[in-house]
């Protein structure tokens, strides 16, 4: 699937990903290749990914073999048709 990290200051990351781990307002969860379509509430906390191919890291991305994190103050996440976008603080 398709991940876009959008800040109102920047384009953190924009990239094919095999798994997502998101802050929601209930607790993490996990959205994987073929995930139904969500829209969720996100709170301040760290957001993980598995990359499919080489990331560079930044001082907002923490770069890990192939997980990166980033941490987020809160936001909305949607995922429609393969793509994840997450507006993010």
């Amino acid at each position: 699937m398709v991940l876009e990290i959008i800040t109102p200051e920047a384009s953190l990351f924009k990239g094919e990903v095999n798994s997502v781990s998101l802050p929601g307002l209930d607790g993490v969860f996990q959205v994987l290749n073929n995930h139904a379509p969500i829209i969720s509430s996100l709170k301040k906390g760290e957001l993980s990914f598995e990359v499919v191919g080489p990331v560079e890291a930044t001082t907002d991305l923490v770069v890990s073999g192939n997980t990166v994190r980033v941490q987020i103050k809160g936001g909305v996440a949607e995922l429609n048709n393969q793509k994840l976008i997450v507006l993010a603080e």
